[in-house]
């Protein structure tokens, strides 16, 4: 039941060929204790069947958009902005799930702190089979520095997000970077003072990330990441931090062509090097069993996915 005393907020899921983790996501909005949300679904030309999925959802609190273009991930977080109708905007990946308890943390945090646009989680890093494998949270008093941005340490959990619309509208995304749009946008905002953020050291955030630590999107990632250096990494970022972020990055871009095996590894277990207490590993996995069970105002499809 919808809690109208609740401020309301837009969640947004942009997707690509989602067809086997979209519903899941989509129960994870549905699993909120926050109740007061409209769900923005954006597809971007899914060749799948994941714009069917989308629009057999009925319920008045979900939109569903579509083009047929594949425009990618920054252009289709632009066309958000425009497209919520609130004041507050949160995202999250279309092959993802959250904590239930995520959004009623960030706005009770965000709505404390009027002089904050930015509310990040920590995150789970989870398998393709939902298993807990690690944890990366920063601490409440975590600060973002012009060296950790260059580096790719900012601590920000890009999909956890919940921020003011009106930063957004600040601060869009780069619509040709076609990886790492999240570094790129804290390092043009942090250049204009536009930067201001604060933590919740929690892993309410639980992100399928295997698919990501392949030697093709590292090497996109780092090509990337050398253009946000040059181009974008303006006031704030001296001349010799950029230099010494840009020969760090051709080190690991060299390392990752020639070694990817070892290279791989090395980032893989970087990723998930802080281990889950027993109890903790339990109730994150105790709360996807249960997001996992919901049951969604679906009409046209059946529970394997397939049209009636």
């Amino acid at each position: 039941m919808i809690n109208k005393k609740q401020k309301p907020i837009s969640i947004g899921i942009p997707f690509y060929n989602a067809e086997s983790t979209l519903l899941d996501a989509v129960r994870s909005v549905f699993a909120q204790t926050y109740t007061n949300w409209e769900l923005i679904l954006i597809d971007d030309g899914s060749t799948d069947r994941s714009l069917e999925l989308a629009k057999s959802i009925k319920d008045p609190r979900v939109r569903v958009y579509y083009d047929g273009e594949n425009r990618r991930l920054a252009a289709r977080l632009n066309q958000l902005t425009g497209l919520a109708k609130y004041d507050f905007i949160a995202r999250m990946d279309a092959d993802d799930l959250m904590s239930p308890v995520r959004l009623e943390k960030q706005i009770e945090l965000l709505n404390a702190n009027s002089d904050i646009d930015l509310i990040s989680t920590g995150l789970c890093s989870l398998s393709n089979e939902n298993q807990a494998l690690g944890i990366r949270c920063a601490t409440s008093k975590h600060t973002i520095t012009s060296k950790g941005l260059l580096s790719g340490n900012s601590g920000i959990v890009h999909a956890s997000l919940l921020g003011r619309r009106a930063w957004f509208e600040r601060n869009p995304y780069k619509e040709s970077m076609i990886k790492s749009q999240d570094t790129n946008l804290w390092v043009r905002s942090y250049s204009k003072n536009d930067l201001n953020v604060v933590f919740i050291p929690e892993p309410l955030y639980y992100y399928r990330e295997d698919g990501n630590v392949t030697q093709k999107q590292l090497l996109l990632a780092y090509a990337m990441g050398r253009h946000t250096i040059i181009a974008d990494a303006k006031n704030k970022f001296e001349l010799k931090l950029k230099s010494k972020a840009l020969a760090n990055n051709l080190v690991k871009t060299f390392l990752v062509r020639f070694f990817p095996d070892s290279a791989i590894k090395i980032a893989r277990n970087r990723r998930n090097a802080t281990l889950i207490p027993k109890l903790e590993k339990k109730r994150i996995e105790d709360e996807i069993d249960y997001i996992t069970g919901i049951d969604l105002p679906i009409v046209g499809f059946n529970g394997d996915n397939q049209i009636d």
